[in-house]
């Protein structure tokens, strides 16, 4: 438990004071004119000019030959492979001894830190470098200016039948934000989080039944759905941090509906 402490604290304190997304919640809040972008589901990177850190503020161990040409200033972004492909993008992405396998990353950019200016001004200093300095592992994710809700609702159906993960709404008119903010939304049909596993459940047959996972906020609860026959033979070790999916929560404050979507290596 100590240990857990410790892991905790530290991810704590190296973490990068960055942009963050709020939940978007239909109709409390005027969307009109705003950016709206695919999310997507890769491995969030900020370059500071030099090399990439996660969002808790560890190196990541990008090829040099894949960074050599990337700009002097700062990027926030997605390392990503295409939809519905977060495993071997986590793999190759969090690997300390970076491979070949880079070959199938690319780096897709949704803002520029720290840069003075409206959101669009600020996406013109990388689309400037870009024109001058064409980079194949670099993009610029495409922005959209959404109409209203209608707009919104079909652009979401639109993605999740490509397997998307849903939206990213961002407000055109501010200067950039650290921190978690209303002027950044992320629209999903469901709300995925991550727990500690602490102990498992087993059947009559002492076969895999389930997870007991640990939220943030000390809520304890069992998590038995969304595994394959593969995964139920070798379910997570505890201490292993998990991502799950779910729908709303009970009145005990517990996720409802939940289901297993991956084991979360430490970024």
């Amino acid at each position: 438990m100590k240990l857990l402490l410790l892991f905790f604290i530290s991810i704590y304190l190296n973490a990068l004071d960055i942009q963050k997304a709020k939940i978007y919640e239909e109709n409390k809040q005027n969307i009109k004119n705003w950016y709206m972008s695919e999310k997507l589901d890769g491995i969030r990177a900020y370059w500071n000019g030099k090399e990439f850190l996660s969002k808790n503020g560890n190196k990541l161990y990008a090829p040099l030959w894949f960074t050599k040409d990337f700009p002097p200033f700062e990027l926030d972004g997605e390392l990503w492979t295409k939809r519905n492909d977060f495993e071997t993008i986590q793999n190759i992405v969090l690997d300390k001894t970076p491979s070949k396998e880079w070959e199938k990353i690319t780096y897709n950019i949704f803002e520029v830190p720290n840069t003075k200016g409206i959101f669009s001004k600020r996406l013109e200093k990388i689309e400037s470098y870009l024109k001058e300095k064409p980079n194949k592992y670099l993009k610029v994710i495409p922005q959209i200016i959404c109409k209203d809700e209608t707009h919104l609702s079909e652009y979401l159906n639109e993605l999740l039948q490509k397997k998307a993960e849903g939206i990213i709404l961002k407000n055109p008119n501010m200067e950039y934000e650290k921190g978690r903010t209303n002027n950044l939304l992320k629209v999903k049909t469901f709300f995925d989080d991550e727990a500690t596993v602490i102990g498992h459940n087993f059947n009559k047959e002492k076969k895999f039944k389930s997870l007991i996972l640990k939220l943030k906020n000390g809520i304890i609860f069992n998590l038995g759905g969304g595994f394959s026959d593969k995964q139920r033979e070798s379910p997570p070790k505890i201490g292993e941090i998990v991502s799950f999916k779910y729908y709303g929560f009970t009145k005990n404050g517990k996720p409802k509906f939940a289901s297993f979507l991956r084991i979360r290596k430490n970024e």
